[in-house]
């Protein structure tokens, strides 16, 4: 239960006060802070996974609070987000970021207790939702455009494609469930 991965994971859990205390912070590098934390956080997902397969340390508890807290700092992440620039282009996105996980982690939950979880796993998919999400919190937390180029301006694209991503990647784990739904 305690190993390196899942010290990791709990690791990512504590950064979520920070990274909200950093957003808040009435100074001039506070996007810059809150940007790095929520790197830091994506870094150690990514570390937890590898360290986890690399050491052997697979556990069963550290699958399970390894995705919780991926959905956590998106989702805190989104609700500061949509909470600093209340409008429907970012809310719309953000709503359905949201509600696809908790919608999809549902699924997996019920498909794990009649013993279908297969059916519902990760998907590549997923995974390309996921990077295109975490690019597009990055930019949308960080703001300030780079020379010429205008990163909360492409932040909200990226935020849209991964919506967009995140409806077809929930169709799919919702086809691939559909045949248990009638038994």
């Amino acid at each position: 239960m305690f190993n390196i991965p899942t010290l990791l994971t709990w690791a990512r859990i504590g950064l979520i006060p920070v990274f909200v205390v950093c957003f808040y912070l009435p100074v001039s590098w506070s996007n810059e802070a809150t940007a790095i934390i929520f790197v830091l956080a994506a870094f150690t997902d990514w570390l937890d996974g590898y360290l986890a397969r690399a050491l052997k340390q697979s556990s069963k508890f550290g699958a399970f609070l390894d995705p919780v807290a991926d959905k956590l700092i998106v989702a805190v992440a989104l609700v500061l987000l949509v909470q600093a620039n209340p409008s429907p282009w970012v809310a719309v996105a953000a709503a359905i970021i949201v509600g696809r996980e908790i919608a999809v982690s549902s699924l997996r939950e019920w498909m794990a207790e009649i013993g279908d979880r297969t059916s519902v796993a990760v998907s590549t998919l997923g995974k390309v939702k996921t990077a295109v999400q975490m690019v597009a919190i990055l930019m949308l937390l960080y703001q300030e455009p780079f020379k010429e180029f205008l990163v909360y301006e492409a932040g909200l694209v990226l935020l849209y494609v991964a919506a967009g991503l995140t409806i077809w990647s929930m169709v799919i784990y919702l086809r691939a469930a559909w045949p248990t739904f009638n038994k």
